[in-house]
């Protein structure tokens, strides 16, 4: 099967053909850094960090651009609310919009990294581009799609009536559209027309303006993905991606403006879908919300991580207070196999497998070929786990080596393999620990050949209290620690 993927623009699954040959070119909105990341966020970049890997798998060449947005509306809101301000969690009394901004992108890096998504090939910050964007802003204006705000506020707006494509992306009606929220309708010549460039206001920072052809001001949200993707990546590239809240405005309005000036833009539009909380979408004022970081103290990196991946990326993706629990069982069925296999062809060779395509079942490419198909892939390597535990149980070893080698090489494409269970078998804690379990599992096997089944079963519910599960194989008895 070719490579298909979902193109929001046309609403269609389609073949998927790079622009140029054994090279891929992704950009996918990263965050407007006001504050600590939340679960859409991660989520959105550990769909896109699969997608990469995933492409990276299939031979091609990525090259991967997510921005930060560390110059916005909401950015010098919070750090005007600073002022005067109390020390509190997530407050930094007097603290500079930048500095709130550099501290919260901190933030940010430090979760995508304990969740495994790999550094996008260049991370763009907005302020650094202000000159690629007032050169697009020009564009616009001799083009005849853009114009200087008509009062004194130093607004530039992109006319949306003067590009008749405005509203395909989300295959909306222009008059059915609602104003603009970015600016009032003061200075418009349609209230539904978007800001390219934001006047400088009194009482806003000065270190929040930048000189322009138009007055001192700041750029628009929406003009700073056009011109931060296209200077890394080019007029027309591959893949634009982000999550499913920001196809309208923000997408719609980066295609419009893109392409108004002359851009082909991308080729393919793919979102990921939205978390919800028991079946609501997640609201502060409502109270049902919770945070990476809450994910994280109930549940390792790699359990969060299988979690917040697992669904199909267009997708909702539902949590209840069992979630975790229930992505914990499923990562300690794959970590249980792979110790257990790996003790058990220890020696053969295997200890310096590397994960390749030649030990990857077709079903699972074919799943993952087919609009990045998580679900039926882990349907694949759940499939491949059993029939690993069935060879190990029935003592063949080559079956087992190579369902050991097929989960291996999934969770290393899935990425899971980038975020580890706690170490469990290393250091003088665990040989220590190995040593009593094993003079307890030589008295289980003594009073089992004497068949004294009740301190046989004794000993066996001893270690099984403390959460550690012995399981008889044909070799003699092992020893695993119970997920926790």
């Amino acid at each position: 099967m070719s490579l298909r993927f979902y193109d929001t623009a046309t609403a269609q699954v389609r073949d998927f053909v790079p622009l140029k040959e054994g090279e891929v070119s992704l950009y996918y909105c990263g965050a407007t850094v006001q504050g600590m990341p939340h679960v859409g966020h991660i989520r959105s970049a550990i769909v896109f960090d699969q997608l990469t890997r995933w492409l990276q798998w299939r031979g091609f060449r990525v090259t991967t651009v997510r921005n930060v947005t560390d110059i916005d509306d909401k950015i010098l809101a919070k750090a005007a609310d600073s002022v005067g301000a109390e020390s509190s969690a997530g407050v930094v009394p007097d603290e500079p919009w930048w500095a709130l901004a550099y501290r919260f992108e901190q933030e940010f890096a430090a979760a995508y990294d304990t969740l495994g998504v790999q550094r996008p090939t260049y991370e763009p910050r907005a302020t650094g581009h202000i000159p690629e964007m007032h050169t697009l802003i020009s564009r616009l204006i001799d083009a005849g799609h853009a114009y200087p705000a008509l009062d004194e506020s130093g607004d530039v707006y992109f006319d949306v009536r003067s590009w008749n494509k405005y509203g395909s992306l989300t295959r909306q009606n222009i008059d059915d559209m609602q104003a603009a929220p970015d600016a009032g309708p003061r200075g418009k010549r349609d209230p539904r027309d978007f800001a390219l460039w934001k006047g400088h206001k009194e009482g806003e920072p000065e270190t929040a303006a930048w000189d322009s052809p138009w007055g001192k001001g700041r750029p628009g949200w929406h003009l700073e993905c056009s011109a931060m993707v296209t200077k890394y990546l080019g007029p027309q590239f591959d893949i634009h991606g982000g999550g499913l809240d920001l196809r309208f405005p923000h997408h719609e309005n980066e295609m419009a403006q893109s392409q108004a000036a002359g851009d082909g833009f991308a080729s393919f539009w793919m979102h990921n879908g939205m978390v919800t909380f028991e079946g609501e979408k997640m609201s502060k004022s409502i109270g049902n919300t919770v945070s990476p970081a809450e994910m994280l103290r109930e549940a390792s990196p790699r359990v969060v991580r299988y979690y917040l991946g697992q669904a199909h990326y267009r997708s909702v993706l539902d949590y209840r207070p069992t979630s975790l629990q229930e992505a914990a069982a499923a990562v300690e069925r794959i970590d249980t196999f792979i110790s257990k296999a790996r003790a058990r062809v220890h020696g053969t060779g295997d200890s310096g497998f590397v994960p390749s395509s030649g030990s990857m079942p077709a079903a699972f490419a074919e799943a993952m070929d087919d609009d990045l198909n998580v679900p039926q892939a882990l349907a694949v390597l759940h499939e491949t786990v059993r029939a690993g535990n069935t060879a190990l149980a029935e003592g063949n070893v080559a079956a087992a080596r190579e369902a050991l080698h097929a989960v291996l090489t999934m969770t290393a494409a899935l990425g899971l393999d980038a975020v580890q269970q706690p170490a469990r078998s290393a250091g003088p804690e665990h040989r220590a620990l190995d040593t009593l379990i094993q003079a307890q599992l030589e008295e289980r096997r003594a009073a089992r050949a004497a068949k004294d089944w009740a301190r046989a079963d004794a000993i066996r519910d001893s270690l099984a209290a403390a959460g550690i599960t012995v399981e008889d194989t044909p070799d003699g008895a092992s020893w695993t620690l119970a997920a926790g």
